[in-house]
């Protein structure tokens, strides 16, 4: 009965696994310290030359369309079935390769074992990004050199010096070309910035954030001066001055000296320099009675609705950012009549403390977003004081003015709109 040769490669892997199958039951603890190194630098080698030869069995894969076989969308899916593997590994492996197909250098580097995987993949990305237009020749040097230095720099390294090649090989394209790909990086930063915070229920909040490269260098390192040992020993001998010597600050984990900086850092914050919103200073309202104030435990709420402790309280007391309202003690003037056109600062912030925000039924908009409204006009007689005036965001204000609408005010102090027929 007649046989099919197997194909040359084919053969080959066949053979490795024979090989494999004679060693699959070796204890290794035989293995003295020299040969356990060694073996382990040879393994490395042996890996990167089968995906070396994996790359170009795939690149073959796509040209016959082994995908047909089960009608997947695409040979990366149908290799992530047919060996198990993840779609976005099979995807990385079918992605290096076309690019091992394109730049021959470095596919012949990881079949001699050279090369990992890992820095190959580096290489080719580094490469991938240089000029469309760049020559072949200047793309080749580029290759080239990336392998050598992959002789004596891992993959980490590698992508540094990626980014950088050109300055190497073709420095009179570099500055231009680096000044193009930092403006795009850096266009798509600003686009790409975000900032998520919820509350948890459990007096915290959390959330995430993706800011430019530079922003997120400069919140590092105001970070670690707040972190940093000095400074946390000057806090706490600050603390406590009845101590000869200053204490050695608790070491705890990068993590949780960063978080507790993060905390310094917001209350620290000056208002005063930052925008105005809703007419008011960035500033948190904490609203306390005058017993908590002097030392009692009756807790304080913040102008969000929140809770603290009286501890809590009587220190954002103190802070720059908190504008203490203290119920039952003395307060700056609130009324103020026909003196002035506009809420001051100080009655905005009342408003703030006694609306919690839009007051249209329904409405959630924060005091921050809202603008202070008039019951009665101004420009009709109206006085600007708290007992007339609201918090509105700045879609129902609009349509507090709008003729076709008419708007009551409940006990609740909710307005409701109705629509004039």
């Amino acid at each position: 009965m007649a046989t099919t040769a197997l194909h040359p490669i084919a053969g080959a892997v066949a053979r490795v696994h024979a090989a494999l199958d004679e060693v699959a039951e070796t204890p290794a603890w035989s293995m003295g310290q020299a040969d356990a190194a060694e073996v382990l630098v040879q393994i490395a080698r042996a890996e990167a030359r089968l995906v070396e030869l994996r790359s170009r069995a795939l690149v073959q894969a796509e040209a016959v369309a082994v995908q047909e076989r089960n009608a997947s969308p695409s040979l990366a899916v149908w290799h992530a079935y047919a060996t198990r593997s993840t779609k976005r590994e099979s995807f990385r492996e079918v992605h290096l390769a076309t690019g091992l197909e394109q730049y021959g250098v470095v596919r012949e580097a990881l079949g001699r074992g050279d090369l990992v995987a890992e820095q190959a993949s580096v290489i080719v990305n580094a490469l991938d990004v240089l000029p469309d237009d760049l020559d072949a020749s200047v793309l080749e040097q580029a290759a080239k050199t990336l392998v050598a230095y992959a002789e004596v720099h891992d993959a980490k390294a590698l992508k540094i010096l990626g980014r950088r090649i050109l300055e190497v090989v073709a420095p009179e394209v570099a500055e231009a070309w680096e000044a193009e790909q930092l403006a795009k990086a850096e266009r798509e930063a600003e686009k790409a910035a975000v900032f998520r915070i919820r509350e948890d229920g459990e007096g915290r909040c959390k959330g995430s954030f993706t800011v430019p490269l530079l922003v997120g260098q400069m919140l590092e390192r105001a970070l670690l001066a707040f972190a940093a040992p000095r400074h946390q020993i000057a806090k706490r001998a600050g603390r406590d001055e009845q101590e000869d010597q200053a204490p050695v600050p608790v070491r705890r984990p990068t993590a949780q000296r960063l978080g507790a900086a993060f905390v310094e850092l917001i209350e620290r914050l000056d208002p005063t320099t930052l925008p105005r919103a809703g007419g008011v200073n960035a500033t948190v309202v904490v609203t306390m009675t005058a017993a908590s104030l002097m030392g009692g435990l009756a807790a304080a709420t913040l102008d969000t609705g929140a809770r603290v402790s009286a501890a809590t309280a009587r220190r954002l007391a103190c802070e720059s950012g908190i504008v203490p309202v203290v119920l039952g003690g003395k307060s700056q003037p609130l009324d103020v009549g026909r003196t002035r056109r506009f809420f001051t600062y100080a009655q905005r912030i009342a408003l703030a403390v006694r609306d919690r925000g839009c007051t249209a039924q329904g409405c959630d908009a924060p005091p921050a977003m809202c603008h202070a409204h008039h019951d009665d006009p101004w420009s009709r007689g109206g006085r600007t004081d708290l007992a007339r005036g609201r918090l509105l965001c700045p879609f129902h204000h609009r349509r507090i003015h709008d003729p076709d609408y008419e708007a009551d005010v409940g006990a609740d102090n909710q307005v409701r709109f109705h629509r004039r027929t």
